[in-house]
Order: structure tokens, then sequence, then C-alpha cells
């Protein structure tokens, strides 16, 4: 999924890239909130992760105007400030949840991957397709119980149409939602990915529909 970091502190912000990206993310970070707000109206992100203290545009303010121009994407407020008013402005102003510094990065993670199953409406709990099991939370793959390593890339894709089961996905729209803004969003490499997760995974998971894009099937009860 497609995350973005708002935070001024550049040490703190690289290690939750960092800690996010090795989970299969696709993250930027923006240092002020005039980067934030830009990016977050511009980029298809999934989620934002929000600090209030940002310099030259607040953090609230970002929120609000992300808020004012529709933008849907999940945000969780990450900041020093620990006051209940504070927790009750973010919320007001559209954050989906709220953590206070200092933190523990598993609970981060955690917290990330609530908010991403929770905008998620039709993604299951656990994904089971013939001898493959998934656990779209985590993205821990077994095949026959045998665990199956994913690169980053590889799990970002089944990642992103797990929580888009059932509805055909274009190339240039798992490249927007699986590269961050630096990134080289060479539609052409989707391919590469979706070839070596059939592989991986087995050919019937991922269907191709020529022109359209990939999909993967909502699983029969």
């Amino acid at each position: 999924m497609r995350i973005l970091i708002a935070e001024d502190d550049e040490v703190l912000g690289q290690q939750v890239r960092r800690a996010l990206a090795a989970d299969g993310h696709a993250v930027d970070l923006a240092t002020n909130g005039v980067d934030a707000a830009h990016l977050g109206a511009h980029e298809p992100y999934d989620l934002a992760i929000l600090d209030l203290g940002l310099p030259v545009l607040d953090g609230l303010s970002v929120l609000r105007r992300w808020r004012e121009e529709r933008r849907d994407m999940a945000v969780l407020i990450l900041t020093a400030r620990d006051g209940w008013t504070a927790k009750v402005d973010g919320l007001d102003a559209g954050a989906d949840d709220y953590m206070t510094k200092p933190f523990h990065m598993p609970e981060l993670s955690a917290r990330v991957r609530a908010l991403l199953r929770r905008r998620s409406q039709t993604g299951p709990a656990l994904f089971r397709h013939g001898d493959v099991t998934v656990d779209p939370a985590t993205m821990r793959c077994l095949r026959d119980g045998m665990t199956v390593d994913l690169t980053a890339q590889e799990a970002a894709v089944l990642s992103y149409l797990l929580h888009n089961l059932g509805r055909m996905v274009s190339r240039a729209e798992l490249s927007d939602h699986i590269y961050d803004y630096d990134g080289d969003r060479d539609s052409n490499t989707i391919a590469v990915f979706v070839a070596r997760l059939r592989k991986k995974l087995g050919h019937d998971l991922i269907h191709t529909t020529r022109g359209r894009g990939y999909m993967i099937d909502v699983p029969v009860a």
C-alpha cells in the first residue's frame, strides 16, 4: 500500500519509513506541512501518518485541507501533543486514529495494518485459494502448509489486489500504489511481479484481462 509520512524530525521519519517499507509498503516522507499538503492532494495514498507540529503549515491545517478537498485516505496522527483537546481536535478534523510520541514501532505497524483493513470493504481477515493461504494483515503466505517468501514488491502487488478483491486493477493503478514518489513507476514491471507471484502461489490465483489489468476473485464460501 502507498503511505505518506509527514514528520519534521527527519531521523524519526526515516526510521518509520524503513519500518513500513519492510512491511511491504511504498512510503514517501514530507518534512513540512506545505509539501505534505501537496503530496496528499496529488498522489493516491492509502494512508497518511501526520505530525501535528509541522513547520510552515501545521498538521491540523493540512488534515483539514485534505478533508475539504475530499481526500479520503486514512490518517493516523502521530504527535508529541498528548493533551485530550489535541486528540479531540485531530479526530474532529477527520483523523482516523491518534498516537502520541514516544511510541513502539510494532504498535505503529499494527495500527497501520488495522486502518488499512478497516478501509477495505472486501478484504478478508484470512484469504484462502486452493492450497494457498494469505494473511493480508502480515502478508504471511503459506502453500501446502509451507511458508512462501515474497519480495517487498511482490507482497505490495498481492496486498493491493487482495484489498481490491473482485475488482479489475490496471497496471497503472498498481504502479501508483506500490512505488513511492521517487520510484521508477514503470508499469511494465508489474507483469514481472505478477508472473513471480503465479510461480510461487499458483497460476490460477491472479486473473489477467488484456488491456484492463489484474484481479483476484472473491473466494467462494
